[in-house]
C-alpha cells in the first residue's frame, strides 16, 4: 500500500518513516482523523516512528480520550511498526519532564518513547530503529 502524503493532515509522511505530528492540525475533534491516519500507517505495513517536535499538550480531553482508547485497543498492531515515539525538545528541563511522562506512556500504550534535543538526532534515532526492524 503505498501513502499519499496529500491525505494526511494531522501527519506529516513527506519524509516517511519518520511521521511529524502537525500541532497546528491538533484543533478540538481531530481525533477522528488522527485515528485514520494512524489506521492508514498501520495498514501500510511499514515500520515508521511518530515524532513530535517541541509539541505544547492542549489537547482537548475528548480528543486525549478518542485516541487513549484507539491506542489501548490496537496496541498490538501499533506496536509491531510503529517503533518508537520520538519527542524533540532542545531545552533540558524540558526534555527531562517529557522523558518522564513518556515513561508513563510507555506503561500504558507499550510504544518506546524517546526525547532528544535536535531534529537531525531524531531522524538519526528514526533511521537506527527502522533500519533495526527490517
Amino acid at each position: 500500500m503505498n501513502l499519499d502524503p496529500q491525505t494526511f493532515v494531522v501527519h506529516d509522511i513527506g519524509e516517511f518513516p519518520f511521521v511529524v505530528f502537525n500541532q497546528a492540525a491538533a484543533w478540538p475533534g481531530y481525533a477522528g482523523r488522527w485515528e485514520k491516519e494512524m489506521i492508514a500507517l498501520v495498514e501500510n505495513g511499514l515500520p515508521f516512528v511518530v515524532v513530535y517536535d517541541r509539541v505544547r499538550s492542549d489537547e482537548s480531553h475528548e480528543d486525549r480520550r478518542h485516541r487513549g482508547i484507539w491506542l489501548k485497543h490496537n496496541k498490538q498492531a501499533l506496536g509491531r511498526l510503529c517503533k518508537a515515539l520520538i519527542s524533540i525538545e532542545p531545552d533540558a528541563e524540558r526534555r527531562a519532564e517529557i522523558e518522564a511522562a513518556g515513561a508513563i506512556a510507555v506503561k500504558a500504550f507499550g510504544i518506546p518513547h524517546e526525547a532528544v534535543a535536535t531534529r537531525q538526532a531524531a531522524f538519526d534515532l528514526a533511521r537506527r530503529l527502522v533500519d533495526g526492524a527490517a
